[in-house]
């Protein structure tokens, strides 16, 4: 089984801090940047940063599967780490000239033989599209 690794980034228009903020505002910020790839989005436990667990369905690529992720920070960066899987969807956001370049990075183990491969191609494909649309949405949430 090899990991499988989808990235993406943005420059944004605003301070670290802020950008951290809406990301780390899971009842408020956060629905306001998701895709349709997204539903029943959830808040379990928390609502702010560390320890908070959410939950939500995903669909993209003809695949469907429901999420639980717990929260966790480190400085400059919000991990959600799946409780039902080997997901982890990774947030940096560091300082760029006078604003923020902000990655986001899904990664997973992918499933093996001839069907690994294919995932291993494929998928990170599609999710740097979601990807690239979250991203588009979190810089007009800012903006805004």
């Amino acid at each position: 089984m090899a990991r499988v690794v989808a990235r993406s980034s943005i420059a944004v228009q605003a301070p670290p801090e802020r950008v951290l903020a809406l990301l780390r505002d899971y009842r408020d910020g956060r629905p306001r940047i998701l895709t349709d790839n997204y539903s029943d989005f959830r808040v379990l436990e928390g609502g702010s940063g560390e320890g908070t667990l959410i939950a939500y369905h995903f669909a993209a690529g003809g695949r469907e599967r429901d999420y639980r992720l717990r929260v966790s920070e480190s400085p400059g960066a919000i991990q959600e780490a799946d409780e039902l899987s080997s997901f982890v969807n990774t947030w940096a956001v560091s300082p760029s000239q006078g604003a923020s370049q902000v990655t986001v990075e899904s990664s997973w183990n992918g499933a093996g033989g001839v069907g690994g491969i294919f995932e291993g191609l494929f998928a990170p494909i599609g999710l740097r599209r979601i990807q690239a649309s979250l991203l588009r949405n979190l810089d007009r949430a800012l903006s805004g």
